[in-house]
């Protein structure tokens, strides 16, 4: 009897749990409505479909192709929307639907927060890019709020998958939608930089990408944040291009050697990796030291020469010859050639070293007087002429310089062009040699005899002599004298008769005349001697009456007397 009660209780309990399934069947059957968000399990998956339990009395498909992200498994919960209850082959359901419900949840919900959403950029549109933000929903990104940096190839962002901002939200039931990338990007940026700021010190080891070039050196991307890495800070020695020490997209370790927070400033180094070599400088190298280095570099001032890595030093253009002027570096040396050089000095605190080229030979000038003593004639070849003289090349690098004064005793240059030529040779004397101001005078005229002293020893003052007139003045009249000396009758020594003026005097003068003329003075250092015609009738006379005086002691006839000759004079 027991038994029987027991089996009767589990039969009756068994009715009543089949009857509690189908009325919640047929209570969720009643719930469900077409476009309803309904939660389902994944009951099997095909090639082609996914079939999913949503508490009906048949179960739903879905195709495949609504699984981008992947298949699920059997078992796994799957929100549908039910598009049908009732369809011809079951209830129609569709996950993309369901995907886009929520989606334009999320969306509307981080317009409101200002939160970012994920998408990822499908293609080029006119003015931008259209973005897939999932769901069956697509935004429009402007170009200009693409990416933090200016983009130049716009197809290099398609298939981009990143985080945006929704910056307006046109409508709540269809892709209307405009987003900002530029903006979210901008913001991670600031927040590395200021986590960078915040946690790194000068002398720390950071990684990052070489981002582009300029002509100081390379920019480094150090998480969307820049980094200069100076063409300085490469290498202790010599860097000319900074492709020569990295290349664009290289991800490198460098020294942080400067940070600047108030002004975003970050200075890197990769040469801090090394010791610098100017700590030793002094153990290897003492002015006036003769080293070899490389030329790497040429200026309008002069050549940089490497002795080592990371020490260079400067040649100025003055230290490359003794005696050569050298118009540009090139002229003597080029880049790449070794050298060697004279170290003239050195400041390690700013990293500099003077050199000098010159100083490895002989200095000519040290011993120019020995080598062309005053006296000594020498032959020569004109380079250069001026108002005031001619440069003469002696040797190569050694000129001399003659004066135009210094051409000629007796004619007066006034221009040497008139008597030199560039390139002509002439043989010269060495007036001074002046090793100390680097400077030879020379002289043609030294070459013979002064003919002022030959003059002056012949015609001392008193003397009377005939020479020619070689041009005629308003304040006198030039006379040559034998030898080539010419000297200046002055205005008032031409006419003894005061009351004849010069102007009527000189009219029966012509260049080319004979003229006889009184010496009256003879000046041999300023190379001048002063003529008299006026005197010269005075002698004349003078000698005329003392002859006559003489002559008439020994007449016997004294009725002609002095008055009588003077007289005698004046109507000739």
């Amino acid at each position: 009897m027991e038994q029987m009660e027991v089996e009767k209780n589990e039969t009756q309990n068994s009715t009543g749990n089949i009857q509690t399934q189908l009325e919640e069947s047929l209570k969720s059957l009643g719930t469900l409505e077409d476009g309803q968000l309904v939660d389902g399990k994944v009951i099997q998956v095909t090639d082609d479909f996914v079939f999913v339990d949503i508490g009906y009395k048949s179960e739903g498909k879905i195709p495949v192709a609504e699984f981008a992200d992947g298949l699920p498994k059997v078992g796994e919960p799957v929100t549908v929307v039910l598009l049908k209850k009732n369809g011809r082959n079951g209830p129609e359901v569709s996950k993309l639907k369901a995907d886009a419900k929520q989606m334009w949840k999320d969306i509307r919900k981080a317009f409101d927060e200002k939160s970012a959403v994920e998408g990822t950029v499908s293609k080029v549109v006119k003015g931008g890019f259209e973005v897939n933000l999932g769901g069956d929903i697509h935004a429009f990104l402007p170009i200009s709020q693409s990416d933090s940096q200016k983009v130049d190839k716009p197809e290099s962002l398609v298939g981009l998958k990143a985080k945006f901002y929704i910056e307006r939200l046109y409508s709540d039931n269809k892709a209307n939608v405009v987003v900002n990338r530029r903006k979210y990007l901008e913001e991670q940026i600031e927040k590395n930089r200021e986590n960078f700021f915040n946690t790194i010190k000068i002398g720390d080891t950071v990684k990052g990408t070489v981002k582009s070039f300029t002509s100081f050196g390379a920019f480094i991307d150090l998480g969307g944040f820049d980094g200069l890495l100076h063409i300085n800070d490469m290498s202790w020695g010599h860097v000319t291009r900074p492709k020569d020490f990295v290349k664009k997209g290289q991800e490198i370790e460098l020294k942080v050697i400067r940070l600047e927070p108030a002004e975003k400033r970050i200075n890197l180094s990769l040469k801090h990796f090394t010791e610098d070599p100017w700590i030793h400088f002094e153990e290897r190298y003492h002015v006036n030291d003769i080293v070899k280095g490389h030329v790497t570099k040429l200026t309008d001032f002069g050549a940089f020469i490497e002795l080592e890595e990371g020490i260079e030093g400067l040649a100025h253009i003055s230290e490359f010859s003794w005696t050569k002027k050298i118009n540009k570096p090139s002229d003597m040396v080029n880049v790449g050639d070794e050298v060697e050089c004279m170290i003239l000095g050195y400041d390690i605190q700013a990293g500099r070293v003077s050199l000098g080229l010159k100083q490895v030979t002989a200095n000519p000038w040290d011993t120019i007087g020995e080598k062309y003593p005053v006296g000594e004639h020498v032959k020569g070849k004109i380079v250069k002429i001026t108002n005031v003289g001619a440069f003469v090349s002696l040797e190569e690098g050694i000129d001399g310089f003659l004066h135009v004064d210094d051409i000629s005793w007796t004619k007066k240059v006034k221009h040497p062009g008139s008597e030199l030529v560039v390139d002509q040779e002439l043989e010269v004397m060495i007036l001074e040699a002046d090793p100390e101001n680097r400077r030879i005078r020379l002289g043609i005229k030294q070459l013979s005899d002064d003919p002022w002293k030959q003059f002056a020893s012949a015609y001392k003052p008193g003397s009377t002599l005939e020479g020619e007139i070689t041009s005629i003045t308003d304040f006198g009249i030039f006379v040559k004298a034998p030898g080539g000396i010419e000297g200046l009758v002055n205005k008032s020594n031409l006419s003894d008769d005061r009351e004849v003026p010069f102007e009527e005097a000189v009219k029966k003068y012509n260049v080319g005349d004979k003229i006889n003329v009184y010496v009256v003075d003879v000046n041999t250092e300023r190379e001048k001697v002063a003529f008299s015609v006026k005197e010269f009738k005075k002698k004349q006379q003078r000698e005329e009456i003392s002859q006559y005086m003489s002559s008439s002691n020994s007449d016997d006839d004294g009725a002609y007397t002095l008055g009588d000759f003077i007289k005698t004079q004046k109507n000739d």
